[in-house]
């Protein structure tokens, strides 16, 4: 399952091939750690495949970059010196108590915020390059099949996912912004409600202790994103620090949902067998993806990655719209988009956002790129006006203004140009095309 991900993730952002030989050294190195521990603790050693899930999951959230890399064998040696070392008693046996993935990438983390040395890593890029490849959404729901019908986690993965959309919209509602910027629940930490979070070793064992094992994640990532955001923190940390505090609630969790039989799922399902329940779960989950898949809940497709949005939400002066939308504006204008430097010296201008001083700078790349507002507005900063010049984006600068994370936009004809545009919310391209229609007729 693991392997699968990073082999897709790796075909749209190379750099995961390129840490292949990376991670082979690391699955060396914790195998020797594995073995040592064993020895030191029981002198005997039992091969398997034990390392691959604990390596290959590290690696899916969290690289160290290559002055620190020896950091990331700190971090496998951490998270197998845990497993060995920190257990307790589960139902008369002992046990370990801290998913061996997920302990060390919280311990890390709360290092590189605590320091500021996020830029140590490749954190920022992984969760922002994991949406790259198409349909993510969907092969992350295929590749999460096999482990919980094995394992019976789908509980857990269902009710994180439902948990978080159902906060999302909430916030949406109240607000009129989305809470994570381009969806109701980023793909990375879409990801970890699949492969990280999910280890039935250190999750509750009763149903409905997964479900609300389940909740807790979504509910704890949602208010750990609100909280790095606040402070300035870099927000992709979300999804790595609530599980080892998790981990340790799940005795409790266990004793709840014995205690409130009258809400245990199995109450319902009794004359099931183990495995037929966890298909019902499945099919119930593979329902409910399917109709988040429909509604642009989750995809490719969601309309927090259409720029006309938070444009509409910036002037409604919905809760953190124009801060969302500064930083798209700026990349566009990096990237050639005369329309918008404009439009983001606009903004500037009319104070609705940071740096008003640099308005005049925004206007005067527009300016020299040959976009006439741009021209007007540097003049008018200069004077007393009070208001500024905007003008529709050109057709040439859509190829920009549509890009939504999945590479450049294949479309180049006039007519898919202004498609797109118009599916994105750009009115100026609806009407065109309405127009163009009409003559046509």
């Amino acid at each position: 399952m693991q392997t699968t991900v990073l082999v897709y993730w790796g075909w749209y952002w190379r750099p995961v091939y390129d840490a292949l030989p990376l991670i082979a050294a690391q699955l060396v190195f914790a195998y020797a750690f594995d073995m040592l521990l064993a020895w030191w603790r029981r002198d005997r050693y039992t091969l398997g495949f034990g390392p691959f899930p604990v390596v290959l999951s590290t690696n899916l959230f969290l690289w160290f970059k290559p002055d620190w890399f020896f950091l990331q064998f700190v971090m496998i040696a951490a998270g197998f010196a845990a497993k060995e070392l920190i257990r307790w008693d589960r139902d008369g046996r002992s046990a370990h108590i801290f998913n061996p993935s997920s302990f060390p990438l919280a311990i890390a983390s709360l290092g590189l915020i605590a320091t500021g040395t996020t830029s140590w890593t490749w954190g920022a890029e992984i969760a922002q390059t994991q949406f790259n490849p198409p349909q993510i959404y969907v092969v992350l729901f295929l590749v999460g099949l096999p482990g919980q019908f094995l394992f019976g986690v789908t509980p857990m993965t269902m009710s994180a996912v439902l948990t978080t959309y159902v906060l999302g919209v909430g916030y949406f509602l109240l607000t009129g912004s989305y809470f994570f910027v381009g969806s109701y629940i980023p793909v990375a930490a879409f990801l970890g409600m699949h492969l990280l979070f999910t280890d039935p070793s250190t999750s509750p064992r009763t149903e409905l202790g997964r479900i609300m094992f389940g909740m807790m994640y979504g509910a704890s990532l949602t208010a750990l994103y609100g909280l790095l955001a606040m402070i300035g923190a870099p927000t992709f940390y979300d999804k790595l620090l609530p599980v080892p505090l998790m981990n340790l609630s799940v005795r409790a969790l266990d004793r709840m949902a014995s205690s409130i039989g009258v809400l245990d799922p199995r109450r319902d399902g009794r004359p099931l067998s183990a495995r037929r329940r966890n298909l019902a779960y499945m099919t119930v989950w593979a329902i409910a993806f399917g109709a988040l898949s429909a509604i642009d809940a989750v995809g490719d497709d969601h309309p927090g990655r259409h720029l006309p949005f938070w444009q509409r939400a910036c002037e409604a002066d919905a809760r953190h719209a124009c801060a969302n939308l500064t930083p798209i504006m700026d990349a566009h204008c990096k990237d050639g988009s005369a329309w918008a430097c404009n439009e983001i010296g606009v903004l500037r201008w009319r104070g609705k956002v940071a740096a008003p001083e640099r308005a005049a700078a925004d206007f005067l790349r527009a300016c020299e790129r040959g976009f006439t507002s741009g021209c007007l507005n540097l003049r008018l900063l200069a004077g007393d006006a009070t208001e500024p010049s905007s003008m529709p984006p050109p057709l040439n600068e859509y190829p920009i203004l549509l890009r939504t994370g999945k590479g450049p936009v294949r479309e180049r004809s006039r007519a898919q140009l202004l498609s797109r545009a118009c599916h994105h919310g750009f009115s100026d391209a609806c009407r065109q095309l309405d127009e163009e229609a009409t003559d046509a007729e």
